[in-house]
C-alpha cells in the first residue's frame, strides 16, 4: 500500500467522538489472488483469537477488508482493541470509525460538524479526504471534499485549510453499504496472516533478539512454536518465568503460543566435564541443534528459527555458524542475521519484549560462557571431542524431563512431555528421529 493521504497519522491526538467500527486494512494478502480466501479466512481466525477477551462484537470479514462491529464500547476497549490489532501480522492498518447509512446525508453532516469542533483549536489546520468506492454516488470526490470541509468551517472558529498538510484530516469514504468515517490511521504489522505459511521451531533464549526474532518469522506467515534450554540449579525459576512471560507477549498476536522446555542441565556438564573450554560454547551450540531438530520433525515445523546476528558473539561468525549447522539438514532462518543491534532493541521495545528480555536472569549460555570462546573452530576437531560425549543417552535424558508450557487467552498451563511414557520408548526411537511419524504421545 503506497503512502498517501490514507495512511498518515494525525499530528494531534483527538480522539473521534464516536465510533461503531474498527475498519481493518489488509497488507500483502490483498496481492494474494488464487488463495486470497484462505489468506482472509486465517487472518479472521488470528483477529477472533487477539480479540476473544472482548464482548459484543462481530467481526465481519470482506474481501479487501475487515470491520470489527460494536454497538457500546468504552474508549478504553476500543484502544485496547487497536492495540492488538495493530500488532497481529497481515494488518497493514486499523481505524476506529462510524459507519452512517448512505440515506442518512444529515447525520453525516452532524458528525463532520462535531469532530470539527472537537479538533478546534487557534493555529490548527485541517483537510476533508474522500475516498469514493461508490462511483454512482451523486457528488465526485472534488464536490464531498469542498463540501463537507466547508460544514466544518462553519461550525468552527480557528480551523483553516492546508490540504498539503493538515494538522487534522477527517477521512470520509463512500461505499455501496454507507460513509465510513475516521480521524486516525494506526499502522499494523503488516506482511502476511500466522498460519498462512507453514510452521517453524523458535529457539527462545531470554535474551533480546530470540523473541524479535521470533515475531519477524510470524510477520511472514509463519506459525511458531519455541523451544527453551533450562539448566538448573545454574539457571533460576526467575529465569524460567522470563521466557515463559516472553511466549505471553508472542501469544498475543494470535491467542495461543506453545514453548517446550528441555532441561539442559547433564549435557552441560558433560560439556564441562569433557570439552576444552575454548570450544565449549560451539559444542553447546551444536548439542541445541540437535534437539531443536528432533523436536521440529515432532511437531511438523519445517525450519528452525533463531536470532543470531552475524558477528554479535563468537559463535555466531560465519566460521561458527558452519561448524554448528553441521549437525542438522534443516533450514535454519535468522531474519536479524545483518540488523544491526539499535535495530533489534528498538523493534523489541515496539513488540514489548524488550524490557522482559533485559531482567538480570541468565540463560544456560549465559551462565556457562567462555573466557576466550574460538571464533574458528575446525569441524574435525569438534567432532573429535564430541565421541567423548554420550549424545544420544544425553538426548533422551533432556527430552524425559521436557515440560510444556500452552499458553491460550492468556491462560498458562504447564505440563510434562513424557508423563505418561517410560523412557524406553525413548530409546528405541531416538536414533532414528528424523525418519519417524510418531506423535509425542508415541514416542514419550
Amino acid at each position: 500500500m503506497n503512502t498517501s493521504d490514507h495512511e498518515k497519522e494525525p499530528k494531534t491526538s483527538q480522539q473521534e467522538i464516536k465510533s461503531n467500527r474498527i475498519l481493518v486494512r489488509y497488507g500483502e494478502l490483498t496481492l494474494k489472488q488464487g488463495n486470497r480466501k484462505e489468506f482472509v479466512r486465517q487472518l479472521k481466525k488470528n483477529v477472533q483469537y487477539a480479540l476473544s477477551s472482548f464482548n459484543d462484537i462481530y467481526i465481519q470479514a470482506t474481501r479487501d477488508r475487515m470491520y470489527i462491529k460494536f454497538e457500546v464500547l468504552s474508549s478504553e476497549d476500543i484502544e485496547n482493541m487497536i492495540n492488538r490489532l495493530s500488532g497481529i501480522p497481515g494488518i497493514q492498518s486499523v481505524s476506529p470509525c462510524l459507519k452512517i447509512e448512505l440515506e442518512e446525508e444529515n447525520t453525516l453532516t452532524s458528525h463532520i460538524q462535531a469532530i470539527a469542533k472537537s479538533i478546534d483549536q487557534p493555529n490548527t489546520t485541517f483537510k476533508v479526504s474522500v475516498k469514493r468506492a461508490l462511483k454512482s454516488y451523486t457528488m465526485d470526490t472534488f464536490e464531498m471534499q469542498s463540501h463537507y470541509g466547508g460544514v466544518a468551517l462553519n461550525a468552527t472558529e480557528h480551523l483553516t485549510v492546508n490540504v498539503k498538510s493538515p494538522d487534522e484530516t477527517i477521512y470520509i469514504e463512500v461505499r455501496k453499504d454507507g460513509f465510513f468515517v475516521y480521524q486516525r490511521i494506526i499502522q499494523g504489522a503488516g506482511g502476511l496472516p500466522v498460519g498462512s505459511a507453514g510452521k517453524t521451531l523458535l529457539m527462545l533464549s531470554g535474551g533480546i533478539d530470540s523473541p524479535v526474532a521470533g515475531i519477524e518469522v510470524m510477520r511472514r506467515g509463519v506459525t511458531t512454536e519455541a523451544i527453551h534450554f533450562f539448566s538448573p540449579p545454574f539457571t533460576s525459576e526467575d529465569s524460567k518465568q522470563k521466557v515463559i512471560d516472553l511466549c505471553h507477549e508472542l501469544s498475543k498476536i494470535t491467542g495461543e503460543y506453545t514453548m517446550y522446555i528441555v532441561y539442559f542441565t547433564n549435557i552441560q556438564k558433560a560439556i564441562l566435564k569433557e570439552i576444552p573450554d575454548n570450544i565449549s560454547m560451539t559444542i553447546t551450540r551444536r548439542m541445541m541443534l540437535r534437539l531443536a531438530e528432533q523436536l521440529s520433525d515432532q511437531i511438523g515445523a519445517k525450519a528452525i528459527v533463531n536470532g543470531e546476528n552475524l558477528g554479535q558473539v563468537a559463535s555466531q561468525t560465519l566460521d561458527s555458524m558452519y561448524v554448528i549447522n553441521d549437525v542438522t539438514s534443516m533450514p535454519i532462518l535468522r531474519p536479524l542475521l545483518t540488523m544491526d543491534k539499535d535495530e533489534i532493541i528498538e523493534r523489541a521495545k515496539k513488540h514489548n519484549t524488550f524490557d522482559i528480555s533485559t531482567r538480570p536472569f541468565e540463560d544456560c549460555c549465559t551462565v556457562f560462557a567462555p573466557k576466550s570462546p574460538k571464533t574458528k573452530p575446525k569441524l574435525e576437531a569438534v567432532q573429535k571431542f564430541e565421541e567423548k560425549l554420550n549424545i544420544e543417552q544425553l538426548i533422551v535424558e533432556s527430552f524425559n524431563k521436557t515440560e510444556v508450557v500452552s499458553i491460550k487467552a492468556g491462560t498458562v498451563n504447564v505440563s510434562q512431555l513424557n508423563e505418561q511414557k517410560d523412557e524406553s520408548s525413548i530409546d528405541e526411537n531416538v536414533g532414528g528421529l528424523k525418519n519417524k511419524k510418531n506423535s509425542f504421545e508415541e514416542l514419550f
